[in-house]
């Protein structure tokens, strides 16, 4: 017999009355399910056929989704699944979805033909139907920085945006400026939106204004980064420091400091975050916000795992500790 029910999950989950979470959570070995309840449901499940997967069903690997592959960053979270995956005897593969907005399907049909032991998906929000895809077929999936908020029955690991956005702030303001910029990512991405109210609450808290103009939302990358700052610099009272919501934002900003003439850090502050590899070699060095990227790929594959083996989890999401890491790129307002 397949191993594919007749009927979808949702649909054995509506008949037996209980919600599609409720189902996950017996299908991943959870306790937090009354016995009557777990026995009410898996009566459902026998009745329709329905087979959890065994170890040699699976092929041995972790499938990773990015929705677009950066390689300052994305190759930090790589390392971090490849070293859990390859403790646990595993390979991984690497697919790329395409636009976060409108992704192709063929990155479902892909994972679902390779039949992983668990995926992992990077910078995405993955819709109601590729999840009951996967957990139809019993492939657990772990979400790395969430798009947007995900519901709590869906696995993700991330990181204290918010914190990361209020210590990188301070700093500046710690230092003496007052007009400061912040160019953040695109304004439907949680971690966007965390950073820029991290920025904000620091802003409050010094008792200084917040001024709408200096808020810019670009796409993380360095041209955006850059596009924005020039605007900024440009006005008649332009900011003396900048927060950039990743460190190739801040790669921008930089340059679009030397075009205006002006010397980082003498002139313009720029405060970067994830503290990839580039940071250390920029000139001046990029003071930056540490975002444990590694780490938050190992804590995601992990996660995978143990729901693959159906071993009870403490808590579906998690959220990483992040760090100020100051360097050459910050000075005192003169």
């Amino acid at each position: 017999m397949s191993d594919t029910p007749r009927v979808t999950l949702a649909e054995i989950a509506a008949e037996a009355g209980v919600s599609l979470a409720t189902m996950s959570k017996v299908l991943n070995g959870r306790t937090d399910v009354a016995p009557a309840t777990r026995a009410r449901l898996e009566e459902h499940l026998n009745r329709h056929g329905y087979r959890r997967r065994t170890a040699a069903q699976r092929s041995e690997v972790v499938e990773l989704v990015f929705h677009e592959l950066e390689p300052s960053w994305s190759m930090e979270v790589i390392e971090g699944v490849e070293e859990v995956a390859h403790a646990a005897g595993l390979s991984v593969v690497l697919t790329v979805s395409g636009d976060r907005h409108a992704p192709s399907s063929d990155w479902i049909d892909g994972v679902l033909r390779r039949r992983p032991v668990g995926v992992v998906l990077v910078f995405s929000d993955l819709e109601a139907g590729y999840r009951e895809k996967l957990r139809s077929r019993g492939i657990p999936f772990v979400i790395v920085d969430p798009a947007g908020d995900p519901s709590p029955d869906v696995p993700s690991v991330g990181s204290a945006n918010w914190s990361g956005g209020l210590m990188a702030t301070r700093h500046l303001i710690e230092l003496g400026h007052r007009r400061i910029a912040a160019i953040t990512g695109p304004e439907d991405m949680m971690c966007s939106l965390a950073r820029v109210d991290g920025y904000r609450s620091a802003m409050n808290a010094a008792g200084l204004p917040i001024d709408p103009e200096l808020i810019r939302f670009g796409d993380f990358h360095p041209g955006g980064g850059e596009r924005h700052a020039r605007e900024l610099l440009d006005l008649a009272d332009p900011p003396t420091a900048f927060f950039a919501g990743s460190d190739l934002q801040a790669l921008g900003v930089i340059a679009a400091g030397s075009a205006a003439g002006l010397s980082v850090p003498e002139d313009l502050s720029v405060v970067g975050y994830d503290d990839i590899a580039l940071a250390r070699w920029m000139s001046p060095q990029l003071t930056t916000v540490h975002q444990p990227l590694r780490r938050m790929g190992e804590e995601a594959t992990r996660l995978a795992l143990r729901l693959a083996d159906g071993a009870t989890v403490d808590t579906l999401r998690m959220d990483l500790a992040t760090h100020l890491v100051v360097r050459g790129s910050t000075a005192p307002l003169t």
